[in-house]
């Protein structure tokens, strides 16, 4: 069962396991915790404390609340490190890699460290050439306006198929939590509203963080129609020497669930050196 954690009147859920320093893992949209089943064992072998989040409004977390945006996810990520006792590194997906971004940015005592994946983190635009271009960018950005626009538990899951261009050997298992949990009232609500908060509140604190980033991406990622230029942006965008790319190859918009090996290795380096001294 999980912790919860009261912020105005709503909860989040969240694990802890482990012992050591505080690693935070937080999923995007449409998820839960559960995505980071793969990563969570590995990281907590390694010796690190593992908190893993239902971000609001998502999973076992209470809906009801003001605001789905970055800004707002920033805002429990830090309640949630304080509440622990931090520092921490953060780990965030789509979504969440822009809202731990804000966190580092408002937070530097206690956010030592951000790793993203895919994530949304600066102000997006949409290019006709690299949708006529690129096939898969096409598919995805269309079945997430139709998510975003009809809130289509269907067109979602098509996505889902699309962003994952390899599945994990439990996806159908996966599949039926994420459409058990999408199928009760508000969640898809929820998901609508997160599409539409544009990620400009994260890209106007790259700035402002003063702690290592590192920006994983994959390869067959739908949300773009080239995923190393986007890591790249974010990493000219944050202060000199601060950001480092690295993309997975033939994994998509989930390489946590995709490809947990690839992640963990790249992650267990990064985590050694911005915890090294907290």
């Amino acid at each position: 069962m999980p912790e919860y954690l009261n912020i105005a009147g709503n909860t989040i859920a969240y694990d802890v396991s482990g012992e050591g320093l505080l690693v935070v893992l937080a999923h995007g949209m449409g998820d839960s915790r559960h995505s980071y089943r793969f990563v969570v064992p590995a990281l907590v072998a390694a010796g690190y404390r593992v908190a893993n989040v239902d971000i609001r409004g998502c999973g076992d977390s209470s809906l009801g609340w003001d605001g789905y945006s970055r800004t707002d996810i920033a805002g429990d990520l830090v309640a949630l490190v304080r509440h622990l006792g931090g520092p921490a590194v953060i780990m965030g997906q789509s979504i969440s890699g822009g809202a731990a971004t804000i966190a580092a940015a408002t937070a530097p005592d206690l956010i030592t460290g951000v790793v993203e994946l895919a994530p949304f983190t600066r102000k997006q635009s949409v290019s006709l050439g690299g949708l006529l271009r690129v096939k898969r960018h096409r598919a995805g950005s269309t079945r997430l306006g139709m998510t975003m626009a009809l809130g289509s538990l269907s067109a979602w899951k098509k996505y889902l198929d699309l962003a994952y261009p390899t599945k994990p050997a439990d996806w159908a298992g996966e599949l039926g939590r994420i459409e058990a949990k999408l199928s009760e009232p508000g969640r898809m609500k929820v998901l609508q509203a997160m599409c539409k908060t544009a990620p400009t509140d994260a890209g106007a604190q790259l700035v402002n963080v003063r702690c290592p980033v590192l920006v994983i991406e994959g390869s067959l990622d739908p949300d773009w129609a080239d995923p190393l230029a986007e890591g790249e942006k974010i990493v000219a965008d944050l202060p000199d020497g601060l950001g480092e790319v690295v993309v997975i190859d033939g994994a998509g918009h989930y390489p946590h669930a995709q490809t947990p090996d690839e992640v963990v290795t790249l992650t267990l380096p990064f985590l050694a050196k911005t915890l090294a001294n907290a």
